[in-house]
C-alpha cells in the first residue's frame, strides 16, 4: 500500500527526523529520544523522499511509531517558538506548519493501519496475530 505524502509533508517530517537524530547524538541540551523511537525515526529518515510504500502491518506500525514521535517533537518545537517569539512570528508560523503537516501524515497513517488490519481480518477471518502482522504482504 502507498501512503501519499506531498513535498511539504516530506520536508516537515525530514526536519523533525533530523532534529531527533541530532538530539540523540548528544549534541543538544535536551533529553535524547528513547531507543525504540530513535530507531524507528532512524529507519524512516532515508525513506523520506516522497510517497511511502507500506508492505506489512508491522511496517505500518513502525512508521506510525516514528511519525508519532516526530509529531510530538515538532509540537514541542512549535510551542517553544510561540512562547519565545510571538504567535505570528515567522519562526512560530513555520514551526506550526511543520507540526501540522506531520500531524496530517500521522492521521492518514493511522487510518491506513486500521484499513490494513480490517483487510487482514477479512482475509483470515480473525484479528491480526503477531505472525500475520509480520508476514501478510500488501501490494503497492
Amino acid at each position: 500500500m502507498i501512503l501519499a505524502c506531498n513535498y511539504e509533508e516530506v520536508t516537515a517530517l525530514s526536519h523533525g527526523a533530523r532534529t531527533i537524530l541530532h538530539e540523540s547524538q548528544g549534541e543538544s541540551g535536551v533529553v535524547a529520544a528513547p531507543s525504540a523511537a530513535r530507531s524507528a525515526v532512524g529507519a524512516l529518515a532515508p525513506r523520506l523522499t516522497g510517497d511511502l510504500a507500506v508492505h506489512t502491518l508491522a511496517d505500518q506500525r513502525e512508521l506510525e511509531r516514528a511519525v508519532e514521535f516526530i509529531v510530538v517533537r515538532l509540537r514541542r518545537e512549535m510551542n517553544t517558538a510561540v512562547l519565545e517569539t510571538h504567535p505570528a512570528a515567522e519562526e512560530a508560523v513555520a514551526a506550526y506548519f511543520d507540526f501540522a503537516h506531520s500531524y496530517a501524515v500521522l492521521g492518514r497513517l493511522r487510518e491506513l493501519g486500521r484499513e490494513m488490519a480490517a483487510i487482514v481480518e477479512v482475509m483470515t477471518g480473525e484479528p491480526p496475530t503477531e505472525e500475520v502482522v509480520l508476514s501478510f504482504q500488501f501490494p503497492e
